[in-house]
């Protein structure tokens, strides 16, 4: 328990101290990973511990959203709800919204459950442009962070105190709610259903209102994010932010407590990053997750816990490094194939060609020709001598476990 609260005040150390450390662009980002963080924790409410898989998070996501830019544009920032409460008109729009729609979506479970809240977030999309006056059109709706407590809340470092706050808070409240009777409830959600039935308990309430509250702090991601941007738009809405979401969870490990917010914060990053890099990012994140899914079933964080807690046998240290070393070798061999390979065959490309010939493309810092041996040679090289070593190493330490039985 100790070490627990240490690396918790580390962590949070860390985080104050951010703004020294960072540029603007990174501090803008440092934002987006923890409101990102938030929405997966509390995604993570429903489908890593009361196991309903939702498609529609995104829905109350961005009802959080315009909640606030609403609440910012009829009280000024000031009076009932000043600027730094503004979060709570998207808790409260998100539990609201929650209860309707888990009532309905909580009366089926596994597949026609996931079917419904997609159904659901589909519909709320497909209705905002047409609702004018509640979501604004394409061009949606904006507002101003006005100056409250003494806070002017215009810079970047001030709105990163504000996230933080909020974050930390929500997530230490979710956190604090796994250690409650209730927590264990939704545990047993999961896990057995009937069973919790067979008790006498009413699962169908109890499903609804761990929805609501999953929606609650959704609605608190949304609204920060509005706070961030001081606008809201459809595009809040749409089903790239339940999918984002949802993959976020599982890379960073849906049924483990920090997974979610950890593996969210890190894809975040990687966007922010490889997004002024490649047009092919999203491809990259794909490729993350279906590698995660096919080889860390329970997520990164969740298999580096398993690790420590000694479960799969003993690590072997050089063993960890020459697997990571083989990943990333091929890593490098897939990336170099996809984007040469996106390069010629870009509109940019044709456009060229039609000047003539077959032009070289830039990669690295080398040109390469598209017909050249050593274009394709390279990067197949490298994927096989990556995927070899990791093969290799794995074969070699089920040997090495199998003669210690």
């Amino acid at each position: 328990m100790l070490k627990k609260l240490v690396a918790v005040i580390a962590v949070l150390a860390l985080l104050l101290a951010l703004p020294a450390l960072l540029s603007e662009s990174m501090l803008n980002a440092s934002v987006q990973m923890l409101i990102a963080a938030l929405f997966a924790t509390a995604f993570a409410l429903l489908c890593g511990q009361a196991g309903m898989l939702s498609f529609g998070h995104a829905a109350y996501f961005g009802l959080g959203a315009f909640a606030t830019v609403h609440a910012m544009n009829a009280f000024g920032g000031d009076g009932l709800l000043p600027t730094p409460l503004m979060p709570l008109a998207g808790a409260a729009i998100g539990l609201i919204s929650g209860l309707g729609a888990g009532y309905f979506s909580t009366q089926r479970t596994g597949t026609y459950f996931a079917m419904i809240t997609l159904a659901l977030a589909e519909l709320l999309h497909a209705l905002a442009p047409h609702l004018k006056e509640v979501f604004g059109g394409e061009a949606g709706i904006s507002s101003f962070r006005m100056p409250a407590w003494g806070f002017e809340f215009g810079s970047t470092i001030e709105i990163y105190y504000l996230v933080l706050g909020w974050t930390v808070l929500c997530i230490a409240l979710l956190w604090g709610l796994t250690l409650t009777p209730f927590g264990r409830l939704v545990l047993g959600l999961r896990e057995n259903s009937h069973r919790l039935k067979f008790l006498g308990y009413n699962t169908h309430a109890l499903g609804t209102f761990v929805f609501a509250l999953s929606a609650a702090f959704a609605g608190v991601a949304g609204a920060l994010q509005a706070l961030n941007i001081e606008a809201a738009n459809y595009v809040v809405l749409e089903t790239q932010v339940s999918t984002a979401v949802l993959l976020n969870t599982f890379i960073g490990g849906a049924k483990v407590f920090f997974g979610p917010a950890i593996g969210a914060a890190a894809m975040t990053f990687f966007g922010h990053v490889t997004s002024d890099l490649t047009r092919s990012w999203l491809l990259y994140q794909g490729i993350i997750f279906m590698l995660v899914m096919m080889y860390l079933p329970r997520g990164i964080v969740g298999e580096i816990l398993a690790r420590f807690r000694g479960e799969g046998g003993a690590v072997n240290p050089v063993a960890v490094l020459a697997r990571f070393a083989g990943i990333l070798v091929a890593a490098a061999g897939f990336v170099m194939a996809i984007e040469l390979t996106q390069r010629f065959f870009s509109t940019d490309y044709k456009a060229a060609r039609q000047a003539g010939g077959w032009p070289a493309v830039e990669f690295a810092g080398h040109m390469w020709a598209p017909f050249a041996p050593l274009t394709w040679a390279l990067p197949i090289v490298l994927i096989a001598a990556g995927l070899g070593l990791v093969t290799f190493i794995n074969r070699r330490e089920a040997r090495r476990q199998e003669a210690q039985i």
